[in-house]
């Protein structure tokens, strides 16, 4: 869910109408068309900003903790990886748009409506170039670090298939505008991969206050717990999804949230005597490096003002890889303190998704051309909720507030595992 208009039909440059309308295949644009033009990426102001998230991940690897020598090997080997998918996306991105722009599926930023930039065609569905990039390597990945009896190679290749049938879903998504009551579905299809390879336990441990009452340290939820799986990707897939509509708002959030995942498994690595559970934690390391260093590179092309829109594909992609790290990473309770602004904005759009109060196409803030600055409206989105308690404010100053929460959450994500250290599990 972006914030944009799709365009009509007929494949004119200007919007005609303002409902959404299903863009049709036309003939291809000549290769040397002057109005196709993608600005330049933001790649230098987003690498500084990001390297405020990424530098306390540096620190812990390299100087906090002790980490084995071999572990470390292949999480600076995936890193390399990562940082030239990075330049290849922020190479790639450009080139796709253009192609993206000849088949006709652009939209308009509704967020700029009324301005010269709301006429701009803005491609879509760019997340399939993140989405591939990081697939290659991932794959490639495997060259460096898993033997052919590797216990994890199972287990990470069904990931991968599960993250790349949630891409091809997002994709479909994107081109046929599916509804949104399918589109609640979609992921449990894309997860049965996954579901069907897990060979993890299916034990919770029981919080030590409730030990005395059950009797037990730990209970067997059985199929119960891949029911569970099931419904967290079901959830961190939408809930991106849905916290959306402005400018680096859906890969803003996923960058920050990616970003305090990498800290949460370097920390439990270096904590961790357990070599089953510290490569738990670093399988999920391999896969979140990738796809932290190529949403960055879309990142620089999606912050506001945005060349580029990251489609449901991305959005899929996004809740889909966070889902499976979670997962088989065995993290799953801290993922969703990670996602609380994300619960919030669930728990907000509750009645409007469940039909008790009239859903818009778009629940989007209220834009006014002459100021430039963004009204909240009675919609049950965080956005909304944001503009409403804080006042009118510019689409980049909302993103970075938006941002500024998800970064709070998990920051208090990691200050409760701390103060339920040896108390609570």
């Amino acid at each position: 869910m972006t914030s944009r208009r799709r365009a009509p039909a007929n494949g004119a440059g200007a919007p005609a109408k303002e409902t959404l309308t299903q863009p049709q295949k036309s003939a291809p644009t000549s290769v040397e068309d002057p109005k196709i033009s993608i600005p330049p990426s933001k790649w230098t102001k987003i690498l500084c900003l990001s390297s405020l998230l990424l530098l306390p991940y540096a620190y812990l690897l390299f100087f906090h903790f002790q980490i084995d020598a071999q572990l470390k090997r292949s999480i600076l080997i995936n890193a390399a990886l990562s940082a030239a998918g990075f330049f290849v996306t922020v190479k790639l991105i450009p080139v796709a748009s253009r192609y993206v722009l000849r088949r006709n599926l652009f939209g308009y930023d509704i967020n700029k409506k009324g301005t010269p930039q709301g006429l701009i065609r803005i491609p879509e569905s760019l997340g399939i170039v993140v989405a591939i990039v990081f697939l290659v390597l991932a794959i490639l990945f495997q060259h460096f670090n898993f033997t052919a009896d590797s216990s994890w190679l199972v287990e990470y290749n069904a990931a991968l298939a599960s993250i790349c049938f949630m891409v091809l879903l997002g994709f479909v998504d994107d081109v046929l505008d599916v509804p949104w009551r399918v589109k609640l579905v979609l992921p449990s299809f894309a997860a049965l991969p996954l579901l069907m390879a897990y060979a993890g336990h299916t034990t919770i441990v029981i919080p030590k206050p409730l030990i005395p009452y059950l009797g037990l340290d730990v209970l067997d939820l059985g199929w119960i717990y891949k029911l569970y799986m099931g419904l967290l990707v079901v959830f961190c897939t939408n809930s991106i999804n849905i916290h959306a509509g402005i400018n680096g708002l859906e890969v803003g959030q996923t960058v920050v949230i990616a970003s305090a995942i990498l800290i949460h498994n370097v920390m439990q690595i270096g904590a961790s005597k357990d070599p089953e559970y510290q490569q738990a934690h670093a399988f999920s390391i391999y896969l979140v490096q990738p796809f932290l260093a190529t949403s960055l590179a879309l990142l620089c092309y999606n912050w506001y003002p945005s060349s580029v829109f990251v489609g449901d594909t991305y959005t899929y992609f996004a809740g889909m890889t966070m889902a499976v790290v979670g997962i088989l990473g065995h993290f799953s309770e801290t993922l969703l303190i990670f996602f609380a602004p994300q619960v919030l904005n669930f728990l907000l759009s509750l009645p409007q998704l469940a039909g008790l109060i009239p859903c818009p196409r778009h629940r989007l803030p209220k834009f006014d051309p002459k100021t430039g600055l963004l009204t909240g409206t009675n919609d049950g989105t965080l956005v909304n909720f944001t503009l409403r308690l804080l006042g009118r404010m510019r689409e980049e100053s909302l993103c970075i507030v938006l941002l500024g929460l998800q970064a709070v959450a998990c920051c208090f994500c990691f200050l409760l595992r701390w103060l339920l250290a040896g108390w609570y599990k």
